[in-house]
């Protein structure tokens, strides 16, 4: 079963990963990215690391995607033709993606056995656990790198919204 969740993640990160660079407008490139995004951190589920896959989902897949695509959204509007040809497949294409992920959820959650899940997560170092150390060290020890990205990521949105200003 691993093996098949493997090739299935490794599949659609491959693929997602070649849309990304073949795909003519950047906001679908964009949201190939959030799935070859996503695809990777169900990669790091199956090896067990669970919080660097959610760390993937929230923090990738999540913030930063969000920011990318409100850029891009401002900067490279939708032109109404483009979309009026695109809604018919893309509206078939979504009832299909729908319905195919929920089948592979129903099979993954039925074929679940909750007697096997670990109870005690927690892997201590001295009485202090590690998500407590990552946690110390990134908002102790890189404290101003952590912020100083943080402002470069609002300068980057306040830039764009400017440049999508002076066009208008």
């Amino acid at each position: 079963m691993e093996t098949l969740l493997f090739c299935l993640f490794g599949g659609i990160a491959s693929a997602a990963a070649i849309n990304v660079v073949v795909q003519r407008r950047v906001f679908y490139s964009a949201l190939s990215l959030i799935i070859c995004l996503s695809a990777i951190a169900g990669i790091y589920m199956l090896l067990e690391a669970a919080f660097i896959a959610a760390i993937q989902i929230i923090v990738y897949a999540g913030a930063i995607m969000v920011m990318f695509l409100f850029v891009i959204m401002l900067l490279d509007p939708f032109s109404s033709s483009a979309l009026q040809d695109k809604k018919k497949s893309l509206g078939f294409i979504g009832v299909l993606l729908g319905t195919v992920a929920l089948v592979l959820l129903y099979s993954l959650l039925k074929s679940y056995d909750l007697a096997q899940v670990p109870r005690n997560m927690e892997m201590s170092q001295g009485g202090v656990t590690a998500l407590r150390i990552l946690g110390s060290a990134l908002f102790n020890d890189y404290l101003l790198p952590f912020e100083v990205t943080s402002v470069l990521i609002l300068v980057a949105i306040i830039g764009a919204v400017v440049l999508a200003q002076r066009r208008t």
